[in-house]
């Protein structure tokens, strides 16, 4: 496994967000008193579903079990969303929730995510050391 400053940072960002606010993994989750640039404003595992993969999450956003995992919004709003727009290209969406700063990762690929503005991102994912797509489970957190 190649190891890129993206995946450290990515690394470091989810050991503080499990971490600092152990209470966001449950599903009761409050709101942060202060949901301030640079705390963990939110975070989403996207596995897919085990039963169908990864390839068939919907092209609608969703923040159903199993096909999102963990989750976290410190705007209180509604979960974090994924959705699937191609091969190896998912967009995840942070409602009402303003950071524009996220690190995505995945153990089986290579990624890089973009902002598209209001609190979502554009994850794409490829084979390590091409440039193929591929869909495979990931993680985004935004700061």
């Amino acid at each position: 496994m190649r190891v890129t400053p993206s995946t450290v940072i990515a690394v470091a960002a989810l050991f503080f967000a499990l971490g600092g606010s152990a209470v966001a993994v449950t599903e009761a989750v409050r709101p942060q008193p202060r949901c301030q640039p640079g705390a963990v404003r939110g975070f989403i595992a996207v596995p897919g579903d085990p039963t169908k993969g990864i390839a068939n999450l919907s092209d609608t956003f969703t923040s159903a079990r199993p096909a999102v995992g963990v989750r976290f919004n410190c705007a209180g709003a509604a979960a974090p969303q994924a959705r699937r727009v191609n091969v190896g290209v998912y967009e995840v969406r942070f409602p009402g929730n303003a950071g524009q700063v996220a690190a995505a990762s995945s153990a089986a690929a290579e990624t890089t995510i973009a902002a598209l503005g209001n609190g979502t991102f554009r994850v794409s994912l490829w084979v390590p050391g091409r440039q193929d797509a591929i869909d495979t489970p990931f993680t985004v957190i935004v700061v």
